[in-house]
């Protein structure tokens, strides 16, 4: 087997995407068949390590302790927020997660960034402080892809619970409930979540949007600049 060696986030993303043969899970830290056991999607998953990867490189955002990962494709009636834990590939969360009014009903179809839209955004995030707003404790998120979910902080798209993401109420209606574009968790969760995400965490939120895969620069790192990583403190290989 031939490696060559590249800078990446932490020893355990090795763990949780399964990039190398020879690497295994430890005690809490997730493989590949770990994580889609989990109901993750490999190719969604490879997709967001790629993006946050490219966004350390490209100076834009500081190696991440934790990455929620959301995949919008999935109905809302199923988990389909992940959160890992990067500083050990623990697999920490696994939730509902809401989406806004204006992308569906239990399957999301449309995401915007544009005021007022009621819809879900697309891309990377990173996560910011929280507050006690309309919807209890919240956290604060910044959009770092412009055009996608650049207008995150002006639309109030932050995360926080909801009663109305509940699988009582997906019983019931068919869906759960729609937020006007946050990410809602379960209220019995959120609290907890977001005190384990805060301050500098990202979230990838993904959607088969053929725009948002082919203009997100995140997706689409100029292989150059992956040398640039190897000055990072860790490194790690990679087939």
């Amino acid at each position: 087997m031939r490696h060559r060696a590249i800078s990446v986030l932490i020893l355990a993303i090795v763990c949780l995407i399964g990039i190398t043969a020879r690497a295994t899970a430890g005690p809490g830290l997730v493989g590949i068949t770990g994580a889609q056991s989990a109901g993750v999607s490999k190719k969604v998953l490879d997709l967001a390590l790629g993006a946050v990867n490219c966004a350390v490189q490209s100076g834009d955002i500081a190696v991440p302790p934790t990455l929620t990962l959301i995949d919008y494709s999935l109905p809302s009636t199923e988990p389909r927020l992940w959160v890992f834990d990067l500083r050990t590939g623990q697999l920490r969360f696994h939730e509902l997660v809401a989406h806004g009014k204006g992308t569906g009903e239990n399957l999301a179809e449309r995401f915007s960034d544009d005021m007022d839209s009621h819809q879900s955004s697309l891309g990377l995030f990173v996560t910011r402080d929280t507050y006690l707003g309309s919807n209890g404790y919240s956290l604060r998120l910044d959009g770092l892809e412009p055009g996608f979910n650049g207008r995150a902080r002006e639309r109030a798209i932050v995360m926080h619970g909801a009663s109305y993401v509940d699988t009582g109420f997906a019983a019931k209606q068919g869906r759960i409930g729609r937020s006007w574009g946050c990410p809602a968790l379960r209220e019995a969760v959120a609290h907890d979540v977001i005190d384990f995400v805060r301050g500098g965490g990202v979230v990838f939120s993904y959607y088969p949007d053929q725009a948002w895969l082919e203009k997100s620069r995140f997706l689409h790192c100029a292989p150059g600049n992956l040398h640039d990583l190897r000055e990072m403190p860790t490194l790690v290989t990679r087939q």
